[in-house]
């Protein structure tokens, strides 16, 4: 299977891809769950942190922004966004280190280094869950014992974000987002090597509702 097979492009197609960002801020209550996850990772200069699927690099730059003294590493395996996510970075003025590759290969693309912190945003639900579980064991072996762990996701879905969340399932798959829905993200992160999970906050939307889970690694 071939790379480009093995993972959703933005909105589900390649040619969607340039519209990405305008859309998850019209359907996603962008600007609250960013923030919510920043305050989460509450990051430190001198701190490694990785973002696994960092998409068009808005969180990479957000955190970069907000704490100029960590090193920024943001990994995804489309190119298109990636070229965006640069772009983009250049004009916040920003350096983050780019590297092209699937999240269950993010332990081997970090290289020797260890990461203080990793996070993924809107990565998983998109994921068949073989391919979670082993993003989420790639998280567990890129960051060092005891370092934070920052998903932000559609977790369980209840009452009208249930309904909502429709729109999701239509675009990314039912079968690879209904398990977000029914709220088996957590057992899956604490079989995948993932320790102490809680769910730190969560955001409604009007595509369903969106949680900050918070764990560690070992």
């Amino acid at each position: 299977m071939t790379e480009q097979a093995q993972y959703v492009p933005a909105l589900g197609r390649p040619e969607l891809t340039r519209a990405y960002d305008l859309v998850l801020a019209l359907v996603s209550r962008e600007g609250r769950w960013r923030k919510a996850l920043l305050k989460a990772l509450d990051p430190r200069d001198g701190e490694l942190i990785v973002d696994i699927g960092c998409g068009t690099g808005s969180q990479a730059i957000a955190i970069k922004r907000a704490r100029p003294g960590v090193r920024m590493v943001g990994i995804d395996p489309d190119p298109a966004v990636l070229a965006i996510a640069r772009a983009k970075a250049q004009r916040a003025g920003v350096e983050i280190e780019w590297r092209q590759g699937l999240g269950d290969q993010a332990d081997v693309l970090v290289g020797r280094q260890v990461a203080d912190a990793v996070i993924s945003s809107l990565v998983l639900h998109q994921c068949d869950v073989p391919v979670k579980g082993a993003i989420l064991e790639a998280m567990a072996r890129t960051v060092r014992p005891g370092g934070r762990v920052l998903i932000a996701d559609y977790g369980r879905q209840r009452g009208l974000m249930r309904l909502l969340f429709r729109f999701v399932q239509a675009v990314d798959g039912f079968e690879r987002t209904e398990f977000n829905a029914v709220g088996a993200l957590p057992g899956l992160m604490r079989s995948s090597g993932l320790s102490a999970v809680s769910e730190r906050d969560r955001i409604a939307t009007p595509s369903g509702s969106i949680s900050i889970y918070e764990t560690r690694a070992g």
